[in-house]
């Protein structure tokens, strides 16, 4: 069984057990959340699917920790102009343990 759910603006296949990096979520280590945003549902044949989301259905998760991605680095440089810009940049995720799928 698994589904696709929609959560900081991407979408992720699921399934129990699994393990996920998403976007940064408003919850504290060992807390369960419940991420209503299911697209699809699968249990073997039978397939549900949302539009755009599933009514009814949900996903639970534990959190298991934040952290920040690897540093990605910005460079901007114009030829012959002696222009050179670095930046850098590390998003924030949350990472999470899925217990159930319910549709």
């Amino acid at each position: 069984m698994y589904a696709v759910i929609k959560t900081g603006g991407k979408q992720y296949k699921v399934s129990a057990g699994g393990t996920l990096k998403v976007e940064s979520l408003p919850a504290d280590v060992g807390a369960e959340v419940e991420i209503q945003d299911v697209l699809l549902v699968a249990d073997g044949d039978d397939i549900k699917v949302g539009t755009p989301m599933l009514a009814g259905a949900s996903v639970k998760a534990t959190v298991l920790a934040h952290g920040r991605h690897a540093k990605v680095t910005i460079f901007k440089m114009r030829r012959r102009k002696h222009y050179r810009k670095t930046q850098g940049h590390r998003q924030n995720y949350t990472e999470i343990r899925i217990d159930g799928i319910s549709a």
